[in-house]
């Protein structure tokens, strides 16, 4: 990896691409076609792009039993037990709402309650990801959803990952759908013979499933648009070379265009880095699409001091950052923006990616600076509720009439007006 200095106007965040015309335009076609003729146009998309006819596009109780069948019982507790630490930390995260009495009996509050239904995308066809079903349902689920349903396509047999089955069974979730890319956000939005459209629409995705959750959202929620993953680690004279190379390989695996930054205050420690990288790349089975992000996006930046290396970092604003310092606490108490932070030898990325029980769904491309990763509040909505009595409206009607006279709208005071009040104060 590349060493440089780092300066003070240096700017870390990537440039990505939203998406070429072309791209736009099949995804705009996908998504009038799913909306019209719903299945078929669903089953079509599939067989040209997947590779597969398929006959229903809803998972079978029988398939779901198989596929936890055939897993490993260990593999079944490992994702049990990880499943029961992101439901424990996502407990955390419900709130209730409130109620303000004011005088003469009136009052104000505002009432929580959970989206009715929510449509997750979990990627997959050539890999597995169990670990999305885990971090897009809890969360959900903790809120009080009542209805989620699964999306995420299959291979050419028509079938799909044992493990992604067996994480939805463990939590309960039955209905899931053979679908991928924008028909799979289409169908969610619209709805189909087959499927009931949603409210909302989480998980991360290609460009065409980014492309088509920027398209519905309107019609329905969405998430975020995500783009490709990044890590950026902080460190100091104390860290481990090998093992915060391996913590950088650990994102560039995901994607070419994945960053991988180290910001340190230690010469030593950025050569080493950059010796274990390339030494450890030569052996990583996905070896292709790690080298090439690194060359692309990863980068190895030397600080005079902890304060301008922060300083880098909440330019940056990353998706994850692992502090490896002597003091991990007192450095993050000077981060502003991050979308999970990683404390210490022994909190390595992958720890929140699989088990922990924090959410993986995060903010991407300097977004942190305003935005958060999935978590409960996402799958609720807040509503104000206004109680008046008789005599809190007397006092005040005289006061609306006039701001909204103010605003040159007469249907507004004639409104307060007509429940019997119709002087100045």
């Amino acid at each position: 990896m590349k060493i440089q200095q780092l300066t003070a106007d240096i700017s870390l965040k990537r440039q990505l691409e939203g998406g070429n015309e072309q791209q736009l335009r099949t995804v705009r076609e996908v998504l009038a076609n799913v909306k019209v003729n719903g299945d078929t146009a669903v089953k079509e998309y599939s067989a040209k792009w997947d590779g597969v006819l398929l006959d229903n596009l809803r998972v079978s109780t029988e398939e779901i039993q198989q596929a936890v069948a055939s897993m490993e019982p260990q593999i079944v507790a490992d994702l049990t037990e990880a499943a029961a630490n992101i439901r424990y930390y996502h407990e955390q995260q419900k709130r209730d709402g409130y109620k303000l009495p004011l005088e003469d009996g009136s009052w104000l509050a505002q009432r929580i309650t959970a989206i009715a239904s929510v449509g997750l995308y979990v990627p997959g066809g050539s890999a597995a990801y169990p670990s999305s079903v885990l971090m897009n349902v809890i969360p959900a689920q903790v809120a009080g959803v009542e209805r989620i349903v699964i999306a995420t396509p299959c291979d050419k047999e028509g079938k799909l990952p044992a493990a992604v089955l067996t994480a939805a069974s463990i939590l309960g979730i039955t209905e899931i759908y053979k679908m991928g890319g924008a028909q799979a956000i289409a169908a969610l939005a619209y709805g189909t013979e087959t499927i009931t459209g949603v409210d909302k629409i989480t998980g991360p995705g290609n460009i065409f499933v980014a492309l088509a959750k920027r398209e519905v959202f309107g019609e329905v929620a969405i998430d975020m648009i995500a783009g490709p993953s990044e890590i950026a680690v902080i460190a100091d004279e104390t860290a481990h070379a090998d093992e915060v190379a391996a913590d950088l390989l650990s994102q560039a695996e995901h994607d070419p265009m994945a960053c991988a930054v180290l910001v340190t205050t230690s010469e030593a420690v950025a050569k080493q880095v950059s010796d274990e990288v390339e030494k450890q790349l030569q052996t990583l089975p996905r070896e292709a699409i790690a080298r090439k992000a690194i060359e692309n996006y990863g980068a190895i930046y030397v600080g005079e001091s902890m304060t301008q290396v922060v300083a880098a970092i909440n330019t940056l604003a990353p998706e994850h950052l692992e502090i490896v310092t002597k003091n991990p606490e007192a450095v993050m108490e000077q981060v502003k923006n991050a979308g999970a932070i990683f404390l210490g030898r022994y909190s390595s990325e992958p720890v929140g990616d699989y088990f922990a029980g924090t959410n993986h769904v995060l903010p991407t491309n300097s977004t942190a600076c305003f935005a958060s990763g999935l978590n409960v509040d996402d799958f609720i909505k807040r509503t104000s509720v206004v109680y008046y009595s008789e005599q809190t409206w007397q006092d005040n009607a005289p006061k609306i009439a006039r701001l909204a006279r103010l605003e040159g709208l007469e249907a507004h005071a004639r409104a307060v007006e007509s429940r019997g009040w119709n002087k100045e104060d």
